[in-house]
Order: C-alpha cells, then sequence, then structure tokens
C-alpha cells in the first residue's frame, strides 16, 4: 500500500533537559523568565541564524579571494541583511496577511510573526541600493559575491521551515509526502490510501542542494566570472522551480496544520507574481555575463570605505610623516641636539619601512 513515506516532526520548540539553565536565565532576568518552564531552543530562527553566518562566512571568503576590501564587504553585508529582514516581514504582511494588518497596523513590526521569501528578496535589494547611494560605491560585484553563497545558506533556511512544516502544500499520497497530523484522503483517492501533505519547505530545501553545489563547482573552476554572472544563474534556476512549487499549496480557506493559506491574485500566489520579474532579471543578467571576461568594479584592499576612519596605527604614520617633513623644512637654526634626535627617528622610520617593504 503507498503512502507518505516521512514522518511528521514538530520541531517548532525543542525543550532542553538542562533546567540549571532556566534558574540561571531567572536569576538574571528575574520575572522575566518563568523558572516552572523548561529551556527549549526553536530550531526555525537557530538554523537562519546559522545560515545567515555560513552565507556571510562564504561571502567574505571569496571577498577575500577576489582581493577586494573585506570592511567594506562587511558592512554591505550588514545593510542588506537588516533591512531584507524587515521588508521580508512587511512583504508577508501586506501580501499575505492584508486583513491582519488592516485590524492591527502594529502589526507590520511584528518582524518575527512573519517571513516572505520573496519580500527579503526585494528587501535586500533596496537595502543595497540605500548602501550604495550612502556610500558612493558601485555594488554590482558585491552583490554577486553574495548571490555566489546565498544557496548555501538557503539550504539552511529552508531546513528550518521543514522542522516547523509552516509551507503546507495539497493533501497526496505521494511517498515523499510527509505525514501531516489529522489528514483524510478526499474523494477521488483509493479507498486504502494513506494520505499525507506535502511540506514545500521540505522539496525547496532539498531541490536547492544541487544549485548550491553547482554554485561552489562554478566558483572554484574559476573565482573571475562577470560581475552578475552567479545572479543570472540563481535568479534563472530558482524562479521556474518557486513557481511550479506554488501550485500545490494549500488552496485557500482550507484548514492546514501551521500557518496561513495563501492568498491568490488572479489566480496565483504573490511569490508567483514574483517570479515573472526575478526570471527576468536573471535571464538579463545571464545573457549579458555569459562567456564575458571579468572587469573589478568593487574597492580592492588598497582603496579605503569613504566615511570609515583609519585605523589608530595609520593616523599615527600619517603624524609622524607629516613631522618628518617638517623637520625637512626646518631652517638651519633648529639646536643640535633637537635636530640630531629627530633625524634618528626619521631613520628608524625610513628602516622600519624598508623592512615592511621587504617582507
Amino acid at each position: 500500500m503507498s503512502g507518505p513515506l516521512i514522518p511528521f516532526i514538530d520541531g517548532a520548540k525543542l525543550e532542553l533537559p538542562l533546567p540549571f539553565v532556566k534558574d540561571l536565565l531567572h536569576a538574571v532576568l528575574g520575572d522575566m523568565v518563568d523558572p516552572s518552564t523548561p529551556a527549549s531552543i526553536k530550531p526555525f530562527g537557530t538554523l537562519v541564524a546559522i545560515g545567515v553566518y555560513v552565507g556571510a562566512m562564504v561571502t567574505l571568503r571569496r571577498t577575500r579571494q577576489r582581493k577586494l576590501n573585506e570592511r567594506v564587504m562587511n558592512d554591505f553585508i550588514f545593510w542588506v541583511v537588516a533591512i531584507g529582514f524587515v521588508l521580508s516581514h512587511v512583504f508577508d504582511a501586506l501580501t499575505y496577511h492584508p486583513e491582519t494588518v488592516w485590524r492591527d497596523p502594529l502589526y507590520l513590526l511584528k518582524i518575527w510573526a512573519g517571513l516572505s521569501s520573496y519580500g527579503g528578496f526585494i528587501g535586500a535589494a533596496i537595502g543595497a541600493a540605500i548602501w550604495s547611494y550612502y556610500r558612493k560605491q558601485s555594488i554590482l560585484e558585491y552583490v554577486d559575491i553574495c548571490v555566489s553563497a546565498f544557496p548555501l545558506a538557503w539550504v539552511f533556511g529552508r531546513s528550518g521551515c521543514s522542522l516547523v512544516h509552516d509551507h503546507p502544500g495539497a493533501i497526496t499520497d505521494a511517498w515523499f509526502a510527509v505525514q501531516y497530523p489529522n489528514v483524510t484522503c478526499p474523494a477521488g483517492f483509493a479507498p486504502e490510501a494513506v494520505c499525507g501533505r506535502y511540506d514545500l519547505g521540505l522539496i525547496e530545501m532539498v531541490l536547492t542542494i544541487p544549485l548550491a553545489l553547482a554554485c561552489i563547482w562554478l566558483w572554484r573552476r574559476n573565482p573571475f566570472r562577470a560581475n552578475g554572472f552567479y545572479i543570472g544563474v540563481t535568479l534563472t534556476a530558482y524562479a521556474p522551480v518557486r513557481f511550479m512549487l506554488d501550485f500545490l499549496r494549500v488552496d485557500p480557506g482550507q484548514h492546514v496544520f501551521r500557518g496561513a493559506t495563501d492568498p491568490r491574485y488572479a489566480g496565483l500566489t504573490p511569490a508567483q507574481w514574483a517570479c515573472f520579474v526575478a526570471l527576468f532579471v536573471g535571464v538579463v543578467f545571464l545573457r549579458k555575463t555569459w562567456g564575458k571576461p571579468y572587469r573589478r568594479s568593487a574597492l580592492s584592499e588598497d582603496e579605503r570605505m569613504p566615511g570609515v576612519d583609519d585605523d589608530a596605527d595609520d593616523r599615527d604614520a600619517d603624524a609622524d610623516a607629516d613631522e618628518l617633513e617638517a623637520l625637512d623644512a626646518a631652517p638651519p637654526s633648529t639646536p643640535a641636539p633637537r635636530a640630531k634626535k629627530k633625524r634618528k627617528r626619521r631613520k628608524q622610520a625610513e628602516a622600519s619601512t624598508s623592512a615592511a617593504d621587504l617582507s
């Protein structure tokens, strides 16, 4: 007898058998923590945080491989991630839960209440544009390096979705479905059939793994590809898959285990409409970058980011250089002991500079 083979594991919250953790938090935070409630972690938030960290580390490593300014990339990642998360929730609230926003406008401020993947993409793009305007710098190469690491981070994010089952799909008796609770086969299935639901978070996570491996392979073969290449590859690969998966979502009005059903606009979900734009942008970038040579557009390690102070060592070195120049221009009437001391300092500075150049 066929039926779903994947067991349902509710990973929304995992309790930790560590009572002393709760006692410690209660001692520090007082009544804000209930000592009778066992300590727990939320796998979704944990995996999302791991995904952001892994993506950032891979991005910085690839920044070093291209000999670009890591400090600039760190600043860029902060803007993109911060604004991306905020607008991810705003997009989710306005397109998936407009009735909730109408009843409670403050829902827009509850960033933890729900996130949208395409809202995050749009927010990241807006964050990159604001950063570019504020810093007066080109962003294409920074965006492309981030996107090259994005599929690997996305695997962790969708792993969190698969644990909390917040993307339930239609009822099915397919072997790769999940055994959701309280699911009965509707009319049209065989009497002996056992039904579950498609878990779209799990399916998308599995389908993202080949894209992540492809990006790793492409980068290892040639770290210096035309700027925009990975934007084209990722969007062109992701958009059609996401468009087809959304046809498996629960129809509006149906009861689901967790999460709300997606609304439809002219028969398509908000994500499906966004897929048209994503696919168009991906194809444009892929056509413009395929087989084209790499040209540096971002700041190298030798260039500095406007608006960021130099290190204290750099300021001290500049001050010493200014003092030595003043010494050279000083009149011969400078007292002999003082002039001798400053000449000695100048020779020491020149010697250290020569040693640094040789190293």
